[in-house]
């Protein structure tokens, strides 16, 4: 059987953790029924959540690649899918497909960089397993900042993880905001955007951005004005995927589709398509 069979034929999983990081975010622990990792992956692919019945959707997985044990996905209540999901409950079994879609280039393109992570929202999933992926092999890469916002303290996702792991490792560098003041968040108040260029970065990096488009759209304006070219900066446009192998067509843009081409592009290759992405 070779790979792209591999990937389109589904394994039966089993919710074996539900943790709730947020009010509208849960992350799921799932493995397959005789307790091992459903498949390799690479940081930034995606994997096909399927309830019968119920339907299907694509989700970035959160785990990093070097965890050997299960696969973590961290996901938004905001359909039917996810809804179902957010009412599932240990021991529940699900099916699972993939990995899909193109990963970040963390063995060559960001090997020996200095490395900028910038997230919003639920968009710090998707980073997640980048992040843990650079912080396990750690002497390949250079010095790290996470740049991490939300709308208020408790709608930041993993942040005990944040603070008792990430925050405690040499040559990692993590600053949080929130969008507005609240009580008992003694850190810094305000978007994303206008706290990186407040951070003042040097250029000497590679950055990463995922979160809504809005805040891509402006941090990636900061960081051109800071002086960062766009070859440097590297974005995931997973939530247009759908099949996954390029078959529907609903994840097209232009003539790239994100599922095969995607869903992480280099910030350079976006000005070639379309303004419909």
């Amino acid at each position: 059987m070779n790979n792209i069979e591999e990937t389109l034929i589904p394994k039966i999983g089993v919710i074996t953790d539900v943790r709730i990081d947020t009010p509208d975010i849960k992350t799921f622990r799932v493995v397959t029924t005789d307790g091992k990792k459903a498949f390799d992956h690479r940081p930034g692919q995606c994997a096909m959540l399927s309830v019968p019945g119920v339907g299907e959707a694509m989700f970035s997985i959160t785990s990093s690649p070097t965890n050997e044990e299960y696969m973590e996905f961290s996901i938004k209540k905001c359909g039917c899918v996810t809804d179902w999901l957010h009412q599932a409950e240990v021991g529940q079994q699900i099916t699972i497909r993939g990995p899909y879609g193109n990963p970040f280039p963390v063995d060559d393109v960001f090997a020996g960089k200095n490395l900028l992570f910038i997230a919003g929202g639920v968009g710090l999933a998707p980073l997640r397993s980048v992040i843990n992926y650079c912080r396990h092999y750690r002497d390949r890469y250079g010095d790290i900042d996470i740049v991490y916002g939300s709308r208020s303290k408790d709608d930041l996702l993993d942040y005990k993880e944040i603070i008792d792991e990430w925050s405690t490792d040499a040559g990692v560098n993590v600053h949080l905001t929130i969008d507005n003041p609240q009580d008992g968040w003694d850190g810094h108040v305000g978007f994303v955007p206008t706290y990186v260029k407040e951070l003042g970065f040097d250029t000497n990096k590679t950055a990463v951005l995922c979160g809504p488009p809005i805040m891509i759209k402006f941090t990636l304006d900061g960081l051109c004005e800071l002086g960062f070219d766009k070859t440097q900066i590297y974005t995931t446009l997973e939530l247009r995927m759908k099949c996954g192998v390029g078959k529907c067509g609903r994840c097209n843009v232009g003539a790239k589709y994100v599922c095969k081409d995607g869903p992480v592009f280099r910030c350079d290759e976006l000005d070639e398509l379309p303004d419909e992405y």
